[in-house]
Parts: C-alpha cells; sequence; structure tokens
C-alpha cells in the first residue's frame, strides 16, 4: 500500500507540475533534463561517431576492376606484344609479361604495398606493412571519403595490379634480344627503386608530389611515364636488335595485336574508373570519359595516319586506342567528356608523330614503342589533366582553380618522374649487365627466344 500511495502521490505531484505558470515551466524542465541526464550522456559519444560502413557495391565493384586490371596484362598486353613481334620470339615476349606480372605480385605483397601504402613518408613509407603484417580479414584501407571504407585486401590486390602491368610494359622497350634472367632481375630493381618511391610520392600518405597537389587519377606519371622513360634508358643500354634497319620486322600476327588492343581497351575501365576506389558518379566520370578520349584517339590516328602515309591501317588504329587510353588516364577523374575528347584527339596525332618523327630523332630501338606511346602519351596527358580540369572547360576543379598553377605543378610531377626513373633505370640495367648480362648471345637472337630460352615455339609447320 505504501508503494501505491508513493505511485499516485509522484503522478498527482507530476499532474500538478504540467498546470504550472510559464514562470515556472524553466525550473521543471531543468528538473527533467537533470533526470535525462545520463541516458542523454551515454548516448552522446555513440552518435558523435561516424558510422563506418562498407558497402557491398563498392567492395564487387572494385573487385570486378581488379579483375579487369588482370585481363588488360594477361592475356591483353601479352597479345597486343606478342603479335607485334616476330613469330620466332612470341612466347618469350608472353612469358616476360607473364612471369614479371606475377613476379611483382608477390613482391608487392612482401614489401611492395607496405613501402607504396603502408604510412606517411615524403617519398617512400614505412615496413610498418611488411609480409602484410597487421592487416586482416576487418582492416580497412581509405576511400574518397570518411564513412565508406574498402576491406584493406581488396585495395592490397588492386594497386598489386598495377605494379604488375607498369613492370611488364616496359618489356616492349626490349623485346626480342634480352636474357630473360636479365628482364626478371631488372624487373625486380626497377620495382623496388622506382615504381615504389614514385607512387607513394603521387597517391600515398604525406607523398610529395600528393603534397604539392599534383593530379594523377590513375597513373599518368606513376605508371605510364615512369615504363616509357624506363623503357627508353633500356633501348639504349641493350642496344639494337640484330639486323634492325636492313632485315624486315614486321609484325607477325595483327590479328593478335588487335585482339590485345581490344582486351586493353576493356580492361582499361577497371584501371581507370575502379581508381575512383567506390561505385559512386566519379566512378561514371572516369568511365565515360576513358570510352570517348579512347574513341577519338583511334579516329585521329587513323586520319592522320590515312593523311600522312595514303593508306589507314589496322595497326594504326589499335595503336590509337592505346595512345587515347595512355593519355585520358590521369585526367579521367577530374575533366569533363569534352575535355577528354580533346585529350584523346590530341593523343592520337602526337603519339603519331612520337612513334615515327620522335623515334628517328632519338635514334632508339624502342621495338614496340613503350617511349613513343606510353611516355609520351604520359606527359601529354598529365600536363592537360592542369587545363581541362578547370570548371570553365568541364573539369571538376575547385572554383578557384588555377590552369596556370596546376600546369606547373603537373610538369614538376612529369619532370621528377622522368629523372626518378631514368636513373634508376640506368643504375638498375648495369647492375644486371654486371651480374648477368643483359642480351643474348647473336645466334641465340638469330634463332629466336623461343627456343633458345624456353625451349618451344609458338608454332608447328
Amino acid at each position: 500500500m505504501k508503494k501505491l500511495l508513493a505511485i499516485m502521490l509522484t503522478a498527482l505531484s507530476l499532474g500538478i507540475s504540467g498546470l504550472a505558470t510559464a514562470a515556472d515551466e524553466p525550473a521543471d524542465a531543468a528538473a527533467m533534463t537533470a533526470v535525462e541526464a545520463p541516458a542523454a550522456v551515454a548516448a552522446a559519444p555513440e552518435a558523435a561517431a561516424p558510422t563506418v560502413e562498407v558497402n557491398k557495391g563498392d567492395v564487387a565493384w572494385m573487385m570486378t576492376s581488379t579483375l579487369l586490371v588482370i585481363l588488360m596484362t594477361v592475356p591483353g598486353l601479352a597479345l597486343f606484344y606478342g603479335g607485334l613481334v616476330r613469330a620466332k620470339n612470341m612466347l618469350s615476349v608472353l612469358m616476360q609479361v607473364l612471369m614479371v606480372f606475377s613476379l611483382i605480385c608477390v613482391l608487392w605483397a612482401i614489401y611492395g604495398y607496405s613501402l607504396a601504402f603502408g604510412g606517411e613518408g615524403l617519398i617512400i613509407g614505412p615496413l610498418d606493412k611488411l609480409f602484410l603484417s597487421g592487416v586482416t580479414i576487418d582492416s580497412l584501407a581509405d576511400t574518397f571519403t570518411e564513412t565508406v571504407k574498402l576491406p584493406e585486401f581488396v585495395f592490397i590486390a588492386f594497386q598489386a595490379t598495377f605494379a604488375g602491368i607498369t613492370c611488364a610494359l616496359i618489356v616492349g622497350s626490349f623485346a626480342e634480344r634480352m636474357k630473360f634472367s636479365a628482364v626478371l632481375l631488372f624487373s625486380v630493381l626497377w620495382f623496388t627503386f622506382s615504381y615504389l618511391p614514385i607512387a607513394h610520392m603521387v597517391w600515398g600518405s604525406g607523398g610529395y608530389l600528393l603534397g604539392k597537389g599534383a593530379l594523377d587519377f590513375a597513373g599518368g606519371t606513376v605508371v605510364h611515364i615512369n615504363a616509357g622513360v624506363a623503357g627508353l634508358v633500356g633501348a639504349y643500354l641493350v642496344g639494337k636488335r640484330t639486323g634492325y634497319g636492313k632485315e624486315s620486322m614486321t609484325p607477325h600476327s595483327l590479328t593478335m595485336t588487335m585482339v590485345g588492343a581490344s582486351l586493353l581497351w576493356v580492361g582499361w575501365f577497371g584501371f581507370n574508373a575502379g581508381s575512383n576506389l567506390e561505385a559512386t558518379a566519379g566512378a561514371a566520370l572516369a568511365f565515360v570519359n576513358t570510352l570517348v578520349a579512347t574513341a577519338a584517339a583511334v579516329v585521329a590516328w587513323t586520319f592522320a595516319e590515312w593523311m600522312f602515309k595514303g593508306k589507314p591501317s589496322m595497326l594504326g588504329g589499335a595503336s590509337g586506342a592505346v595512345a587515347g587510353l595512355v593519355a585520358i588516364t590521369p585526367a579521367c577523374g577530374s575533366v569533363g567528356p569534352m575535355g577528354a575528347i580533346i585529350i584523346g584527339l590530341l593523343a592520337g596525332v602526337i603519339c603519331l608523330w612520337g612513334v615515327n618523327g620522335l623515334k628517328r630523332m632519338l635514334g632508339a630501338d624502342d621495338s614496340l614503342d613503350v617511349f613513343g606511346v606510353h611516355g609520351v602519351g604520359g606527359m601529354l596527358g598529365a600536363i592537360l589533366t592542369g587545363v581541362f580540369t578547370a570548371p570553365s572547360l568541364g573539369g571538376t576543379g575547385a572554383a578557384d582553380f588555377s590552369i596556370a598553377h596546376q600546369v606547373v605543378v603537373q610538369a614538376e610531377a612529369v619532370g621528377i618522374t622522368i629523372v626518378w626513373s631514368g636513373v634508376v633505370a640506368f643504375i638498375a640495367y648495369k647492375i644486371v649487365d654486371v651480374l648477368l648480362g643483359l642480351r643474348a648471345p647473336e645466334d641465340e637472337e638469330r634463332e629466336g627466344l623461343d627456343i633458345t630460352a624456353h625451349g618451344e615455339t609458338a608454332y608447328h609447320y
């Protein structure tokens, strides 16, 4: 009865307080707040903390993008390169692309990821994640927002494919005459001392070029200029192919080259749109820019070749596609579609000059035009990113975006990449030459590296 009476008295007092004057309401409100305060305080920290969400759509998109980059390497790049060499060297090129890509993916997991993305650093990251230490099924990688994250394993796999294809690209510059063992050792050295520092400076936490504001959405500097310069240095140091300029060295299967170029184009959507790291409008922008820029480059290269050489070649069309893909790579996430088309048109014409006029001026036997397409196209795309990112030209830059300032920043990034990659490549080639020798013997080169290096042939007649 006493408890019941106490409850009734409490209810009565609350009812009376509800009839109190307006002057009494603040006191009653304060009393109620005091009663509810503990619960509010307990809930406050939970409400303030942002909810971290692993979006299943983003995860699915990034795993798909990773698969697409693998597709553009093996078989895409392998077939594109393989068709361009003579039949006696077909398998050697396929094997070099396959093995270099595979080797770099392993090294990426062991130490590459840690040095590129493992933590703060001006030029290189720490070894905190050596052997993927601390990475678990629950660890998350940063994306472009504070609340949406990716499983770190997905990010590791995606970036591993970038490292792998970059090193494999260089193979085309010294195709048909470099020892298989020398190719592998060079790839390890260059990956460690050129790819990883450039990747960290451009994309890694605290990276020098990232801090300067350099724009490289998917790898104009990190991938294409980096590989193109290393390839050009290799073409000089390994020397020209035996019979170069005297014997016919025409591609043995342009059909395979066309298939490879097509796979490159398809896979590049994972390369570029996947670099958005989320399945959002940013990925859609990169996707449409990759489509229209590449198409514009095919058109530009084909018509320019038709005009200057009298006939439009299939090899020219396929090369134009790759040139457009290269040039739009750094810009795809920040320029508008009309800007992307202009970049593609310019890439088709300028890279055509790169593999003809510039190549003759340089005097190097860059077998598959790695520098003429990837180096030149990468430089063009990186500089034009600073132009067409301007909102006045349809880009996504801030309202106060300065074209002049950004072009200077982009030029600095290009210059640093050229010098860094060139110096590292030169030293790496020299080390390999001392330890193993760079070049296959002349008799083996004449017989073909398929038989002499791998004991098999691509075709049986």
